[in-house]
C-alpha cells in the first residue's frame, strides 16, 4: 500500500512538471506568434540585426557607429565570412538567414525543438536575426570538435570564456586545437587585414564595451559579468556541470541582450553530443 501511495505521487509529480513543461511551451509559442503577426508589421524591426550581415563592406566594413541599423560590431575574419551575403537581394538573404536560424533551433533542441522555439529569448533571436543560436550550436558542438570555438572567437569574442571547461579539466588537446585554430585564422587575417584590425578595435569593439546600445539590455558592466562567467564555468568544470558552458558564455556577452539568452538551447544539444547521448557521466573533478 505504502509502494502504491508512492507510486501515486510520483506519478501526480510527473504529471504536474509536464503539464507546467506544456502551459510555458505553449505560452512560448504565442509569444513567437504575438511577435512576428502583430509586433512586425508595425515595429518595422525585423531582421535588425540581420541587415549588418548583409550590409558588410570589406573596404569600410566598420563604417557606421556601434548600436546604428546596420553596424558590423565583429572581427575582419566575420567581416570576410558575411562579406557574400551582399550577392543576394535583402529580401532573399533574410529569408534564407531565418531558414538557417530556424533550423539550428531545431537541431539544438531535436527532440525538444517545440519547447526550444517557445523560449521567449529564441522568438527574439529570430525575430532580430542575431548569431546567437549559431553561438549555442558551435558551442555544443565544440565540446566534441574544439575547432567550432573559433566561430564563437572571431564573432562576440567573450563568450570564449566557456574554455575555462578545458582549462579547469586539464583537457589541453582540445584547448590547443580551439586557440590554435582561432590563432592560425588571426595571424592570416592580420597579413591580409591589418588595418581592418586596428579600425575594428577603434570603431567597432570600444564603443561596444562602453556603451549605452538602443535596444533593452542587462545594464552590468562586462567587468563585472565575465569573472563571475569564468567562475561559473570552472565550477561546472569541476563538478561535471556543462550546462554552466553555455550559461557562461550567455552571461559574458559584450552586451547582454534578452535575446543572447539564447545561447542557453545549446544545453540539450550538449547533453546529446555528450559520450552516451547525454547519459554518460564523466567523473567530477575534485582535487
Amino acid at each position: 500500500m505504502t509502494i502504491r501511495a508512492k507510486g501515486w505521487c510520483l506519478r501526480v509529480g510527473t504529471a504536474n512538471q509536464r503539464a507546467l513543461r506544456d502551459g510555458l511551451g505553449i505560452a512560448g509559442l504565442l509569444f513567437a506568434l504575438y511577435l512576428f503577426v502583430i509586433v512586425a508589421p508595425g515595429a518595422g524591426t525585423v531582421g535588425f540585426d540581420a541587415l549588418a550581415y548583409w550590409n558588410v563592406d570589406l573596404e569600410h566594413p566598420y563604417r557606421l557607429v556601434a548600436g546604428q541599423l546596420g553596424a558590423f560590431p565583429y572581427t575582419p575574419i566575420a567581416a570576410r565570412l558575411f562579406a557574400p551575403a551582399a550577392l543576394l537581394p535583402w529580401p532573399a538573404f533574410w529569408w534564407l538567414w531565418t531558414a538557417i536560424l530556424v533550423g539550428t533551433a531545431i537541431w539544438l533542441g531535436w527532440r525538444r525543438a517545440l519547447l526550444v522555439l517557445a523560449f521567449p529569448p529564441v522568438a527574439l533571436e529570430i525575430y532580430h536575426g542575431n548569431v546567437h543560436l549559431l553561438l549555442a550550436a558551435a558551442i555544443a558542438l565544440g565540446m566534441r570538435y574544439p575547432a567550432a570555438w573559433a566561430f564563437v572567437l572571431i564573432t562576440k569574442v567573450t563568450p570564449g570564456v566557456g574554455l575555462v571547461w578545458f582549462l579547469v579539466r586539464r583537457e589541453w588537446r582540445q584547448l590547443g586545437i580551439a586557440l590554435g585554430i582561432t590563432a592560425a585564422l588571426v595571424a592570416v587575417s592580420l597579413a591580409i587585414d591589418g588595418r581592418l584590425w586596428s579600425e575594428w578595435i577603434s570603431d567597432a569593439l570600444l564603443p561596444v564595451a562602453a556603451g549605452p546600445v538602443q535596444q533593452f539590455y542587462l545594464g552590468i558592466p562586462l567587468l563585472i559579468r565575465l569573472p563571475l562567467a569564468a567562475a561559473l564555468v570552472a565550477w561546472g568544470a569541476r563538478t561535471d556541470r556543462v550546462w554552466t558552458v553555455p550559461a557562461g558564455a550567455a552571461l559574458a556577452l559584450p552586451v547582454l541582450w534578452l535575446s543572447g539568452l539564447s545561447i542557453l538551447a545549446a544545453i540539450p544539444a550538449i547533453e546529446r553530443l555528450r559520450p552516451g547521448g547525454g547519459r554518460h557521466k564523466a567523473r567530477p573533478i575534485v582535487a
